[in-house]
């Protein structure tokens, strides 16, 4: 993995940005990630559709790069922790998270979990049904305006497109940043981009390599 890292300060608040898809708030060494979609591959497999289970196994490897590069105290995942209910690729996240028992993690509850948390509980993992407020900020997963805290959200994937000359262009992943809120990225590799019109956010994309403004 190589980590590539721009900073912004938000009400007050230094963020570090990374072209890992994630979001790391040093003040309370919380690293944020959103729509990590556990789960997704064994769906599709379960469908007929064939999936390879590495891609799973990739987006925990490159978490734990990002725990350990940061010495994360608290993982928050800010929605669509799982895809499709409990299936056979979370036992691939139980063998990661023993790798991590004083890592606190904390799940804001997305669209795509529809499940009772019970079974979160014996994994130390804290869930928030609606959002979760960290002054300046609110975690929540679907994008919204607040009318007093900064929102961190995720869920639309998003991305853009760069143009690269008169014929060619390159969609890329991306936050989408405004005066209101901040847009994270989908974690999992396994997920489209949304590619449409920033409108009023300010784009900063990212490939393997790097992380730049638009």
């Amino acid at each position: 993995m190589k980590l590539d890292t721009l900073e912004k300060t938000i009400r007050c608040e230094q963020l570090i940005l990374t072209n890992q898809r994630a979001l790391y708030w040093p003040k309370i060494k919380g690293l944020i990630i959103s729509d990590l979609h556990i789960g997704k591959t064994a769906h599709f497999r379960k469908n007929g559709i064939p999936v390879p289970a590495d891609l799973l196994v990739g987006d925990l490897a490159r978490l734990e790069e990002l725990v350990q590069h940061f010495e994360a105290e608290h993982l928050y995942i800010v929605g669509d922790f799982l895809h499709a209910g409990k299936n056979t690729d979370f036992l691939i996240f139980e063998k990661w998270r023993a790798r991590f028992p004083e890592l606190l993690i904390t799940i804001i509850k997305g669209n795509h979990d529809r499940y009772k948390p019970g079974f979160l509980e014996e994994l130390g993992i804290d869930w928030e049904d609606n959002y979760l407020d960290e002054r300046p900020f609110r975690l929540i997963h679907i994008p919204e305006d607040h009318e007093d805290l900064f929102s961190i959200s995720g869920h639309l994937h998003p991305g853009v497109t760069v143009r690269l000359d008169q014929h060619s262009s390159l969609r890329l992943p991306c936050f989408r940043l405004s005066d209101q809120q901040l847009i994270l990225p989908a974690f999992s590799k396994f997920t489209g981009l949304d590619t449409q019109s920033c409108r009023d956010y300010r784009c900063i994309a990212f490939t393997e390599d790097l992380i730049f403004e638009l």
